[in-house]
């Protein structure tokens, strides 16, 4: 029966960071002004309450990892650090003029990319350049991405210094010939090392990444790469499937051949064999793909019903304005979202003008908004509702109507203008978020646009 539903729904799909989806932005209608506009709506309204987030992208990698489908820059040239800071730096402050009052910040993320390819000294430098003029909120939420082979002491004590308390590192998969594949070799020890070493300075949430599905991958992999983590019990888990997606420029996936990659049901048995492995282990499914202690702030956060989801991914806390620095970043006003460009030197060169470097975005209307509502509580609470008429659409009929082959199949259930997701139909989140995506349903893709949901 499962092999059954996964042949089903497993179609192309979003991962639903956002909504609307980026391929459905209405770029036309979109404006700098009326990005600066969102932004400083936003934050008035919102700053004194809540704070705001960060992310900062750090796009520059010394070798290209073939899996991932991240902006980036390949360079063992470290003369490039200063230069990019110096921008991040002026782009904030170009910001900081759109503002009434100091800035608090709740959440900062660094992400590429490769963060810890720029020296301690030099993110010291970034972190110390943002809070010039931002005060920090009470309980902050400060992570960063590092890379096991090159995160040093001076990296993970020197962010600590500045008051980061979380770290994730990508550990993907620990078998040889799948990490010859996406080229990513990095032993078990170097995982190991840098773990130990951020707990000893005192990390109170260290998560590791863990991809099924990549090329070349079996099950056993899977299995082997969890006996390792368990381990070493980070405090937080990721463990999402491989978004095979050649079409898009840079990523390195089309030397890969579908031959090459694990079948949907064999992907399916990945992740139910490894999903079973963490629950033994103590960790507990948070929405889509995450797994966490109890301890963590991650489950605490679904405990307290303030589990969040944006462009970072799943967060603990929510804010309702997120900033992106840095090339190819992307900011959420929750009135509209604004992408950076994408060329290090169009950036800089843009933000060396005094010029905000976002080239594209999206203005939500009234309908974007409460569909959006309702995705963001399918992702972050499996369960959603329009009881309330500020929650309603013209077309939730047709939304339910698509919605009831997935009750057959006993992946959703109802109740009074309610919907909740199943334990069974947890694995197929996306695919029931895609029946209220409305502006998908209208306009079908005729090319693939988005990875595979199974």
């Amino acid at each position: 029966m499962q092999n059954s539903l996964i042949s089903k729904y497993n179609v192309a799909g979003p991962r639903y960071t956002s909504y609307p989806t980026v391929p459905y932005w209405k770029n036309d209608e979109f404006s700098l002004s009326q990005w600066k506009q969102g932004i400083t709506k936003s934050f008035s309204e919102s700053n004194s309450e809540e704070g705001i987030s960060l992310y900062i992208h750090l796009p520059f990698c010394e070798s290209l990892c073939t899996f991932c489908g991240c902006n980036k820059r390949i360079t063992k040239n470290h003369n490039v650090e200063t230069l990019y800071l110096e921008s991040v730096l002026k782009e904030w402050r170009l910001y900081l003029d759109l503002f009434t009052e100091r800035p608090i910040i709740k959440e900062l993320h660094l992400g590429g990319g490769t963060p810890t390819f720029f020296s301690a000294e030099n993110l010291k430098l970034l972190i110390k350049g943002i809070f010039r003029d931002a005060t920090i909120a009470q309980n902050p939420s400060f992570s960063f991405e590092g890379h096991p082979n090159n995160t040093s002491e001076a990296h993970l004590q020197t962010l600590f210094d500045c008051g980061f308390t979380r770290v994730s590192y990508g550990v993907q998969d620990y078998n040889p010939t799948v990490q010859l594949a996406i080229h990513r070799l990095q032993p078990f020890e170097n995982v190991k090392r840098v773990t130990e070493m951020a707990r000893k300075i005192g990390y109170t949430s260290v998560g590791h990444d863990i991809i099924f599905g990549l090329p070349f991958q079996k099950k056993e992999h899977v299995i082997h790469t969890i006996e390792k983590t368990k381990e070493l019990m980070p405090d937080r888990i990721a463990f999402y499937s491989y978004a095979h997606v050649p079409w898009i420029k840079g990523n390195g996936q089309r030397g890969f051949k579908e031959e090459d990659l694990p079948s949907a049901i064999e992907k399916r048995d990945m992740y139910e064999t490894g999903k079973r492995m963490l629950e033994e282990a103590g960790y507990i499914e948070i929405g889509m793909d995450h797994f966490a202690l109890k301890t963590d702030s991650l489950y605490k956060a679904v405990e307290n019903k303030t589990l969040h989801r944006n462009f970072m991914g799943y967060t603990d806390s929510k804010t309702q304005l997120m900033l992106g620095l840095g090339v190819s970043a992307i900011g959420d006003s929750w009135y509209s979202f604004g992408q950076n460009v994408k060329n290090v030197e169009e950036y800089q060169d843009l933000v060396a003008q005094n010029i905000i470097p976002v080239y594209r975005g999206h203005i939500l209307n009234s309908e974007d908004l409460i569909v959006r509502k309702h995705i963001l509580n399918l992702m972050c609470k499996l369960e959603t509702s329009w009881v309330d008429s500020s929650m309603q659409l013209i077309e939730l009929p047709e939304v339910l109507e698509k919605l009831e082959e997935m009750e057959a199949d006993g992946l959703v259930e109802f109740s009074f203008q309610k919907l909740y997701i199943t334990e069974k139909g947890r694995p197929f989140v996306r695919n029931i978020c895609m029946a209220f995506d409305l502006l998908l349903q209208r306009s079908k893709p005729e090319t693939q646009l988005f990875s595979m949901t199974v």
